[in-house]
């Protein structure tokens, strides 16, 4: 078995981030990525001539095309990060969520087991399935309550997190059932480059430049844990490396903010590095209805990974999101390449209707 490690959904904005630092490492990256309109290969415009990243638009769910990808590449780990990802989305159009997290995740199951049942014994031993989850899985947390820790029960709450925990317990049974050498990770809330402006903080940043509101769902004091991208990607192939089979591990930023408090640590640094000719960003601040079923908190305990692999994320709040606000000042091209007639359309159908 080569070096080589197959990434689903490697050009969206998790995956992306952890192409371009596993290239880095050396050996071969296959990323396998449907490009659906948060996937987009100009993550990855570094790469154009790297050898090392082979490239291959496709579905997780084609199980006909995963057959010839391991066949020919013979990964040594996969790491699967494709899925539907936002729960705005999903409470508009859930039957995409459960087609591509759970029917697909199936497929690609069913897929890596018949690969890795085939492989010679010492091949076996090596090789791993890392699955990359989320923490809504386990539902909400009130106010006094202790961090999700790896023992929580799932309680998912929207469409997007009960598919995600579907897929969570596949990944499960199949190591259960059949032994597959798997890992998974539950994260909080990513933020960095390369992130689509659906999600809180691209979005605030790109209305804050274009001077349109700034909107927050509710009273603004829905509460999560913040997790920089970059120190996500490290804690993943930390896991991939040296994680214990079958386990599962929490990987959180250590950062609990309220939307409001995130919203204003935005427009703060705006005013410092792009400010506007009259007054703070600020006043652009728009709070509009909640959504449906709306979380009131989620935060992680990651002691696990801490004690056992020795990894802590290495960003606080305050550093990884200036770092995240010059990102994008210092790549408005790349948004404004993201930023097509359809993701209008969605922010339309999503916001506009909730103004207060």
């Amino acid at each position: 078995m080569n070096d080589c490690i197959l990434v689903t959904g490697g050009a969206g904005f998790i995956g992306s981030n952890f192409v371009l630092e596993q290239i880095a490492t050396g050996g071969l990256v296959l990323n396998l990525d449907k490009l659906t309109y948060a996937g987009n290969l100009s993550n990855l415009a570094s790469l154009q001539s790297e050898a090392r990243h082979v490239f291959v638009h496709g579905d997780i769910g084609d199980r006909g095309l995963l057959r010839n990808l391991l066949s020919k590449y013979h990964p040594r780990v996969i790491v699967n990060f494709a899925a539907e990802s936002h729960v705005d989305r999903s409470i508009h159009a859930p039957g995409e969520f459960i087609q591509t997290n759970i029917v697909g995740m199936f497929n690609l199951l069913e897929e890596v087991r018949v690969y890795w049942q085939e492989l010679d014994q010492d091949s076996k031993t090596d090789f791993r399935f890392l699955h990359v989850s989320t923490d809504e899985v386990y539902g909400s947390l009130g106010p006094a309550d202790p961090p999700f820790s790896e023992q929580n029960p799932y309680q998912p709450n929207s469409p997007y997190a009960a598919s995600k925990a579907s897929s969570d317990h596949l990944v499960r049974a199949y190591h259960h059932t059949y032994g597959l050498p798997t890992l998974t990770t539950n994260c909080s809330n990513n933020y960095g480059p390369y992130q689509y402006p659906e999600k809180l903080i691209p979005l605030v940043l790109l209305n804050a430049l274009e001077g349109k509101p700034l909107p927050i769902y509710g009273d603004g004091s829905n509460i999560r844990d913040w997790l920089y991208v970059r120190d996500h990607c490290t804690a993943i192939r930390e896991v991939m490396s040296r994680g214990r089979v079958g386990e599962t591990y929490n990987i959180g930023g250590w950062n609990e903010k309220t939307n409001k408090d995130v919203v204003h640590t935005l427009c703060d640094i705006l005013d410092e590095l792009k400010p506007r000719e009259q007054g703070s960003y600020r006043q652009q601040i728009q709070f509009v209805t909640d959504r449906p079923g709306h979380d009131r908190r989620y935060a992680i305990d990651a002691r696990k990974i801490e004690q056992e692999l020795g990894w802590k994320p290495q960003e606080s709040f305050e550093t990884g999101i200036r770092k995240t606000v010059s990102w994008y000042l210092d790549n408005l091209d790349w948004v404004q390449d993201v930023v097509s007639g359809a993701y209008k359309s969605w922010i339309a159908t999503n916001y506009t209707r909730r103004e207060l």
